[in-house]
């Protein structure tokens, strides 16, 4: 049985993420939530566009804070066709309302960034590819736990979560260190064998002296694909198990290029930056509204 991704999340972290997001929309008086009460309602999640649905933890934490209720009708990781009846949020209206926009926020950006990493997992599956995507650390600050979580939802790698995670040595740590064989010695000394070493290499100089130095990982950055695959080819027969990853500049239209047996990873910053967001929306249910909430036409 696959376990489920939510448990990733430490409970406590997840509380204190969620009250930040909520203090930022409500730090003061809620003038709206005075207006409608404390009366029960129900709201009903729509999905408006195609996409995966992901952030549900988080979904579900911004209301458990406010006293409300989710109930689910698609598991997380499914498509969605539009417009559908995602879940149903039960509770006081002016929690609802509270909880609302955040709430959308949130799961509209993770589901946004799921689908990409899924229509990508796709491709790679396609090609028959057996190495791993992965997005990079330009997340938005602030949110990179849900943009981490939405890249595992759709198949795809989180990369590094920080600089605590993995020693990445890019160009400013080599040029600041001396070499690449003087940064890797360096870092060898403070992370010791559990803490794998990626070194940034922009040439095959740079890549043979980095592996030759101790690096567990080399990133072939902004290589263009028939560049980035003979030079992999070279290194893996000199250093069979050297990881390598080709990144920079690499689009959804020439990932595919990328695909080989050489290269294991190719990131792609565009996973967590620029996606396009899943359209939601919280709607109070009534008798006799639609919850769609159409577009308004002129009578003729």
């Amino acid at each position: 049985m696959q376990a489920n991704l939510s448990t990733l999340i430490p409970p406590p972290e997840l509380k204190s993420i969620v009250r930040a997001w909520l203090e930022e929309d409500i730090p003061s008086f809620d003038y709206g939530g005075y207006v409608v009460g404390e009366k029960q309602e129900r709201a009903v999640l729509l999905g408006k566009s195609q996409g995966v649905l992901a952030g549900v933890p988080f979904f579900n934490a911004i209301f458990e804070e406010l006293g409300c209720t989710v109930q689910w009708n698609v598991s997380e990781g499914s498509s969605l066709e539009p417009v559908c009846r995602v879940a149903t949020v039960k509770g006081k209206a002016c929690h609802i309302l509270q909880g609302e926009r955040t709430a959308l926020n949130c799961i509209a950006r993770v589901s946004g960034i799921a689908t990409v990493g899924s229509l990508l997992t796709e491709l790679a599956r396609q090609f028959n590819w057996s190495g791993r995507i992965a997005g990079t650390r330009k997340t938005t600050p602030g949110f990179r736990v849900a943009e981490k979580y939405g890249l595992l939802v759709g198949g795809v790698d989180t990369h590094r979560y920080d600089l605590s995670s993995m020693i990445m040595l890019k160009d400013n740590h080599i040029w600041s260190a001396g070499s690449i064989t003087q940064a890797v010695k360096n870092a060898k000394k403070v992370g010791g064998f559990s803490t794998k070493i990626e070194v940034e290499c922009r040439s095959k100089e740079h890549a043979v002296e980095a592996a030759t130095a101790g690096a567990d990982v080399v990133m072939l950055d902004n290589f263009q694909a028939e560049a980035a695959h003979e030079l992999a080819r070279d290194l893996k027969q000199q250093f069979p198990q050297l990881l390598i990853e080709a990144s920079g500049g690499i689009t959804e239209d020439t990932i595919s290029t990328y695909f080989g047996p050489n290269i294991d990873i190719v990131s792609m910053s565009r996973l967590t930056q620029g996606y396009a967001v899943i359209d939601f929306s919280l709607k109070i249910q009534k008798e006799g509204i639609d919850p769609s909430n159409p577009t308004v036409a002129v009578n003729s």
